[in-house]
């Protein structure tokens, strides 16, 4: 099992804001921090926004901010939408199957209860969970490069 990129960065977004709480963040900022492309964080943050777990202001002197507080926000509810097609095998999307034995294979059934499982646990914690379970804080991971040279 993989996840998209976007499920890992839509994770990642909601935690750096975590760690920030209250705070504007630019995604330039998130951006850099993580060392990942903007305009892949870019759509990533229109996901999040259009779902309500961060709050996205425009222009100059915008950035993003959660939206709801860290343990109102379910890691499942985030992965659902992050990675709305989450088909483990092809015989999971009816359109596109092309295995012959699909119609008697018992494994779909399996791939599927594992899947639901997969999300359950996912269900049941939250941002703040994981920020809690952190072993450090991670607002001191997430210096800017510069400001991790020193003078």
């Amino acid at each position: 099992m993989h996840l998209t990129l976007h499920a890992d960065y839509s994770l990642r977004v909601l935690l750096y804001l975590a760690a920030r709480p209250g705070r504007l963040v630019s995604t330039q900022e998130v951006s850099e921090a993580y060392g990942i492309s903007k305009n892949h964080l870019v759509r990533v943050v229109q996901t999040l926004g259009r779902h309500g777990f961060i709050e996205v202001r425009p222009g100059r002197t915008g950035g993003i901010t959660l939206a709801r507080e860290p343990s109102e926000i379910s890691l499942g509810e985030v992965f659902r939408v992050a990675e709305p097609d989450f088909h483990l095998v092809e015989c999971f999307e009816r359109d596109k199957n092309t295995c012959p034995i699909a119609p008697a294979c018992g494994l779909k059934g399996v791939l599927y209860e594992a899947r639901e499982a997969f999300l359950a646990v996912l269900g049941k914690y939250t941002v703040a969970d994981v920020v809690k379970r952190s072993r450090r804080d991670l607002a001191d991971l997430f210096l800017p490069v510069s400001a991790e040279r020193g003078p």
